[in-house]
């Protein structure tokens, strides 16, 4: 028998049979399902395999997770069911049968914004702190910090350059993406942005304030076009991006290879930057100033505490569907027109709602160590304002923490609209999220804050005590970790978070020592822009922001396994723990092209061994992240584990310690 065969068949079996199964294919941790019938798919089952590790619905694909061994798994998998696999790509083109025209829309704009949203969040923390700089009054210093201070007023001149950059030059950012994500030239992408904010246009910010007879105009003798530019706009350059693809699809399929490179280009492009000053940008600035002035007016008119509190309430609902990267872009035009945003104050909020949901939870399940591997890092995850951790993994499992957070984020939005709180940029979420709001509205802001944290924390504890939409977490004692559970037939059991002991009653465990597996910033596993190590349903571990493309082993070990498309190795150490080094975040879709490895499955290594070479540029070229995760796979090994080190490391430095059951 094959070694996942019985899982397989029950896998199989539990998804809905074959003939639910419209493609299959696999990345380095898990299996990745596109499914006919969502509803066939017995995840109560599924969960119950003993080599399934967790599953999660993402952009219409189900996936399971499996771990190091998912490759074995996988062609188990395709010998019993005789499923043909496809690639990653071919599976994400099945995806979208699973998704109606509007979650395709949403999915589109997602894919255009989250290329974007480091530069974003980067800037947003830059006027955040010039915020501080220049626009709290600081009583002892009789004004503010930069009245007082040349040299910070020097920093916040300089600061300036950063911290506007993504948002006065968006449109740039918004075309390259586009072109990124419909495979054209990015290059063109790039030009046709430069063109929507170059400086011989009136600047956007200046157009309200210009005499129409003042704004200057190209003069064809028969028509003029007015030189104004787009910036921070953004309907205006995705107009203008996606008809630049598209025009460049179209010619590349009727223009000769052989001149293609000289008049495909020059199609597409001349005709685009036309139509945008002439046609797309006036329509794409009327539509977007009428987005933005129907919401700035639903929340500033008489029913404005109508408008927020509906928003705060369905916000966390809206990032379930996808459809919350739609506030993006009506943020940004928000600023754009009015200089700030009284939609992002409400967002951070939403994000602090779910966190302390999962506080809640927290205190109710204390001693449940299992599940404390998910939610202690799901509920700092929300206070730094990332969610999907905390709502996929903890929240929406029990529904009443999800609909607790709701109704206290719907209070905090209401009031600190009708406070008439403001953002003066976005990316800044959750606790950090006061950064980006106007210094004169902190308090009421601060005040917010607070009823995002009790209104939550309170209605979970009393929503789970009297039973309002709890149907799975029965209200145990309080105290539930130190007795013992009573089961359906009156008989007893022991919490599952208890740790196997001894015969004298201490667990047994050996220390591995973990190294850096490269140069750079290490952070917790709990960190990483991806559900499946941030919540830990590969196993505990750490990450690493590399400074350069050299990879070490972690441990001392052997290697076990060498993924065919290069972007991860497992390693097998001395101690019996199964470590996974993971290169990169979904740079299984890059096939190989920017890993070298230098080990092959059997050789046995050190934390000076340099086991693999990445490009960073090309990662980051392509738009993935490039850290470096390190994950213990085999979690009944793992009693525990500690990083000892933060901030910088170097290759071969000891960062922590796991404990290993014995």
């Amino acid at each position: 028998m094959a070694k996942y065969q019985a899982d397989a068949e029950k896998l199989l079996h539990d998804i809905g049979g074959k003939e639910n199964i419209a493609a299959v294919s696999h990345c380095a941790t898990r299996m990745r399902f596109v499914l006919n019938d969502l509803g066939k798919a017995d995840q109560k089952a599924i969960e119950d395999i003993p080599s399934v590790k967790g599953m999660f619905t993402n952009a219409g694909q189900f996936q399971v997770i499996i771990g190091n061994d998912v490759s074995t798994f996988y062609n188990d998998f395709v010998a019993v069911s005789g499923v043909e696999g496809v690639s990653k790509e071919q599976g994400k083109a099945a995806a979208k049968q699973n998704l109606h025209p509007v979650q395709r829309a949403i999915a589109v704009l997602a894919e255009i914004f989250t290329p974007l949203i480091p530069a974003i969040i980067v800037g947003g923390l830059i006027l955040g702190f010039r915020n501080v700089l220049e626009g709290i009054q600081f009583e002892s210093l009789g004004g503010t910090i930069v009245e007082h201070s040349q040299f910070w007023n020097g920093v916040n001149a300089f600061l300036w350059l950063p911290g506007e950059a993504i948002f006065h030059f968006l449109p740039v950012g918004i075309t390259w993406s586009i072109a990124k994500k419909m495979g054209t030239t990015q290059i063109l992408g790039i030009v046709l942005g430069i063109t929507l904010v170059s400086p011989q246009l009136l600047n956007a910010y200046s157009v309200a304030s210009t005499a129409a007879a003042d704004i200057p105009f190209w003069d064809f003798g028969f028509a003029q076009v007015q030189m104004i530019g787009y910036q921070a706009q953004v309907i205006p350059a995705m107009l203008a991006g996606f008809m630049l693809a598209y025009l460049e699809i179209f010619f590349r399929k009727y223009i000769p290879q052989s001149i293609s490179m000289i008049f495909v280009p020059l199609f597409s492009l001349l005709p685009t930057v036309l139509a945008a000053h002439v046609i797309l940008g006036p329509i794409g600035w009327t539509v977007g100033s009428w987005i933005s002035t129907i919401v700035n007016t639903g929340l500033t008119s008489s029913i404005s505490w109508l408008f927020s509190a509906v928003f705060g309430f369905l916000y966390a609902p809206l990032v379930i569907t996808g459809l919350h990267h739609m506030t993006n872009a009506i943020d940004m035009q928000l600023i754009a027109d009015f200089g700030s945003t009284n939609l992002w104050p409400m967002i951070a909020l939403s994000n602090i709602a779910q966190g302390s949901a999962v506080l809640a939870i927290v205190f109710l399940h204390r001693g449940n160590k299992k599940e404390e591997q998910i939610s202690i890092p799901a509920m700092i995850s929300c206070y730094l304002g990332v969610t999907e951790p905390a709502m996929f993994g903890i929240n929406l499992k029990y529904v009443y923490p999800f609909v607790a957070a709701m109704v206290g984020s719907g209070l905090a939005g209401m009031f600190a609209n009708l406070m008439d709180v403001r953002a003066n940029a976005i990316g800044v979420g959750g606790l950090p999220g006061i950064l980006a709001i106007q210094a004169e509205t902190w308090v009421p802001f601060i005040i917010a804050m607070i009823i995002a944290i009790i209104i939550p924390f309170g209605l979970t504890i009393v929503f789970r005590r009297q039973g309002i939409l709890n149907k799975i977490d029965p209200a145990v004692p309080e105290n539930a970790a130190d007795v013992q559970l009573q089961t359906a037939n009156g008989a007893t059991a022991m919490p599952q978070s208890f740790e196997p002991v001894s015969a004298t009653g201490t667990a047994v465990a050996t220390k591995e020592t973990l190294f850096a597996v490269a140069a750079g910033n290490i952070k917790e596993i709990t960190e990483v822009n991806d559900p499946v190590f941030s919540q830990k349903m590969m196993g505990d571990g750490y990450a690493v922001e590399p400074s350069n493309g050299k990879v070490y082993a972690p441990v001392n070990g052997k290697v076990t396994s060498v993924f065919e498309t290069k972007h991860a190795i497992g390693i097998l150490s001395d101690e019996g723990l199964e470590v996974l080094v993971h290169m990169g975040l979904d740079t299984v879709e890059l096939k190989g092209v920017p890993f070298t490895v230098f080990v092959k499955e059997g050789d046995l290594v050190t934390p000076e061994t340099l086991i693999a070479e990445m490009e960073l540029p090309e990662i980051e070229q392509a738009g993935k992240k490039t850290d470096i995760i390190v994950a213990l796979t085999n979690n009944e090994k793992v009693a525990g584990l500690s990083l000892d080190q933060s901030g910088l490391v170097r290759p071969g430095e000891a960062v922590g310690n796991a404990e290993v059951k014995s």
